[in-house]
């Protein structure tokens, strides 16, 4: 049976995008959520959270865990828009990493430009 395992990058991605569409800085991300500083730069270095911050981090975005686990399902229930986005891109085979980056940074552009 293939091991599961937890896209940490992808999930630091699609926090990002939520942090950037609720017009957040890290420091506000941290304070709303409830989980230190520190857990957030490392999550920005590619480390993995511990679960009680994973579970913080989900709750506070609004994103599903099982996104980012590789035999997770694929059910999330009203994330963020523009971080389902990055999930799906995430998601995507035919993107590279270099790829899916771009086309974040052009919907966060849009999407900030043209929401309400």
């Amino acid at each position: 049976m293939p091991r599961a395992e937890f896209d940490a990058a992808g999930f630091y991605r699609a926090l990002d995008a939520v942090r950037g569409a609720r017009g957040l800085n890290w420091k506000l991300v941290a304070e709303r959520s409830g989980v230190s500083a520190s857990t957030l730069t490392r999550l920005a270095q590619g480390r993995r959270p511990d679960v009680d911050s994973l579970a913080a981090l989900v709750a506070w975005a609004g994103l599903s865990a099982d996104d980012f686990v590789s035999a997770g399902s694929e059910a999330a229930s009203g994330p963020e828009p523009i971080g389902q986005i990055a999930s799906f891109l995430r998601r995507d085979p035919r993107l590279t990493d270099e790829g899916r980056d771009a086309m974040m940074q052009i919907i966060v552009a849009a999407y900030g430009r043209l929401s309400t």
